[in-house]
């Protein structure tokens, strides 16, 4: 958290205005992927048969019905968060109620993942259109491929600094044909790394995130319940290994693996990789 805090004050002293445009794209990023997060809990509920979210208008896209300010802080100082928990009455479910608590709990990631394999597809789509002839080449032949340019998890942080910091843009004007697809590249690469790391975190087997329902349904068949204290004792928890970062290591690396290798599969099915 600590680290995140004196990365902004940094950018806030070094580039005030480049660091006003990030917090407009993370928060743009931010609520569209919480947002649609929640909307297909609700949705796949009502499809379902379960109307408790759409009666209490969970499926609008008005981010008042779905923010949660703990959670939403969390996101902007640690990197990982989530939203309000969609209502759901299980005992308004058609058929297999257990069957059903598990599409709608799997159905948030599913959307952040479906966003994630889309807005990386498109960043590398666009990747072709704005660069100078001979720049691609270039990075191939320095890197090995254009990871290197795309991966937010680069060892190198110049290469890619400008997707999350807007920085270097004036080197990256220099080479590139399509000057303005940089801006598109840059919230599309931004919308895929979110959209991974709500997915990732909100697989976490541990409650309320969606992952506990999932492996509940999966291994338990839905039997394991937990009772109101430790329900809230279990969110207490998640709450101080999100603070303590003891879960940052674990789900950057997940997040690095998982993104890279699907940035490399991109770059391979369009020949840049």
């Amino acid at each position: 958290m600590f680290s995140r805090l004196q990365t902004y004050l940094s950018m806030l002293r070094e580039n005030p205005l480049g660091f006003l445009v990030y917090i407009v794209y993370f928060a743009v990023t931010i609520l569209i992927s919480l947002i649609l997060h929640e909307i297909g809990h609700g949705y796949v509920a009502w499809r379902c048969g379960d109307p408790t979210a759409k009666m209490l208008g969970r499926l609008s896209i008005d981010p008042r019905k779905h923010l949660d300010p703990i959670g939403t802080v969390s996101m902007v100082l640690i990197g990982v968060g989530w939203a309000k928990p969609v209502p759901v009455n299980p005992r308004n479910f058609k058929g297999n109620r257990v069957q059903a608590d598990f599409l709608v709990s799997i159905a948030g990631i599913t959307v952040n993942l479906t966003l994630f394999l889309l807005c990386s597809a498109l960043s590398v789509g666009v990747n072709s259109l704005i660069w100078n002839e001979g720049v691609i080449d270039n990075f191939r032949s320095e890197y090995g491929s254009l990871q290197g340019m795309l991966n937010l998890y680069h060892n190198d942080g110049w290469v890619a600094s400008y997707i999350a910091y807007g920085t270097d843009f004036k080197y990256f004007y220099t080479w590139a044909a399509q000057p303005w697809l940089l801006w598109v590249q840059r919230f599309l690469l931004m919308m895929a790394q979110t959209n991974l790391a709500l997915a990732m975190f909100n697989f976490l087997p541990i409650p309320p995130l969606d992952g506990y329902h999932i492996f509940n349904d999966l291994l338990l068949k839905g039997r394991f319940e937990l009772n109101y204290n430790t329900f809230r004792i279990a969110q207490l928890v998640l709450i101080v290994l999100i603070m303590s970062g003891a879960l940052s290591g674990l789900l950057m690396t997940v997040n690095g693996t998982i993104y890279g290798a699907v940035i490399n599969l991109w770059l391979m099915i369009t020949g840049q990789g």
